[in-house]
């Protein structure tokens, strides 16, 4: 008896209940907007300082612009000045090999540090620190550091001479060979500890039960590595060889610290080409053009390295 009271005093309670008012499309459309307010201050900033001026800059790149004064339209003459041109063509070459060849080394090594200061060493915070130090410093401070190392009176010959192997010794920075070399050897050994804590992050999401289970059944160190390890750290490789790719094709501050696009120009890049063209050179037309060039060249590689890197699970 007293269960249907108390349902029906239930009921009696909802009928008396004034009806929800349910939210029409203005209401949920007016609070879906207003989240907009708080980052409309935000789009504008972004859209003018980075949209604005790269269309801004997109349009020069089709005018013979001088920096000063009035401009004449020449449509793609300044592209067709850069593919004509053996100088332009060489430094793309250059920025292909310093962007590739750091992709490869900075990962292949970053990868190897992280894999053996991930476990059991128990001063691996220690040397994580080591490794990581050279990438806090400013990329211009630790290039002029290897320009001393690299001279010919340097420590790198001075060693060689010590350890009997003085027909080694090199003026390593005005040979045009091996200034390029050289270059990738300090852009690689800066970031090195880089793309070390970014698998550290990835190989810290491995269960460590796959691993030893996968110990347990017979497998070693690399079979272990290619067959459980590989496919946990996929978004990590994804994301170092993206930030790679990009910090390699855009290389300045190693280049004019090192050797300015020396000797004779065969370490000049894209990036530098740019700066020289255009304010040293005062071709702001041709300068944006190259720029233009490297922003798309940058584009398409990321674009294509994303889709080889992105997780097919």
């Amino acid at each position: 008896m007293s269960v249907v009271t108390t349902q029906t005093t239930a009921a009696a309670a909802q009928l008396d209940r004034p009806p929800r008012r349910r939210r029409g499309k203005a209401t949920s459309y007016r609070l879906s907007f207003g989240h907009w307010w708080w980052a409309l201050p935000a789009v504008v900033l972004v859209i003018v300082t980075i949209y604005v001026t790269t269309a801004f800059g997109a349009f020069y790149a089709f005018t013979d612009w001088s920096g000063i004064g009035k401009w004449n339209w020449v449509g793609l003459e300044n592209f067709q000045k850069i593919f004509k041109n053996p100088e332009m063509l060489g430094s793309l070459k250059n920025t292909l090999i310093l962007a590739f060849g750091f992709l490869v080394l900075s990962n292949v090594i970053g990868l190897g540090f992280a894999l053996a200061l991930n476990r059991g060493l128990k001063s691996r915070y220690v040397l994580r620190t080591l490794v990581f130090m050279p990438v806090v410093i400013a990329p211009i401070a630790v290039s002029y550091i290897w320009k001393f190392v690299f001279a010919y009176d340097g420590p790198l010959n001075q060693t060689l001479a010590l350890l009997g192997l003085e027909q080694y010794q090199q003026d390593w920075l005005a040979d045009p060979t091996l200034a390029l070399a050289a270059i990738l050897i300090v852009m690689v050994w800066q970031s090195i500890g880089f793309a070390m804590v970014i698998y550290l992050a990835g190989l810290a999401t491995v269960p460590q039960e796959i691993e030893e289970a996968a110990a347990l059944d017979g497998a070693g160190p690399i079979r272990r590595f290619f067959s459980v390890v590989w496919y946990q750290i996929q978004p990590s490789i994804a994301i170092a060889t993206t930030l790679s790719l990009i910090q390699g094709l855009r290389v300045f501050d190693q280049v004019m610290a090192l050797t300015a696009g020396g000797p004779a120009g065969a370490t000049q890049t894209l990036a530098t080409q740019v700066y020289q063209q255009t304010f040293q050179f005062g071709n702001f037309g041709f300068g944006a053009a190259l720029a233009l060039m490297l922003s798309l060249l940058i584009l398409v590689f990321t674009v294509a390295q994303q889709r080889l890197t992105r997780d097919r699970d």
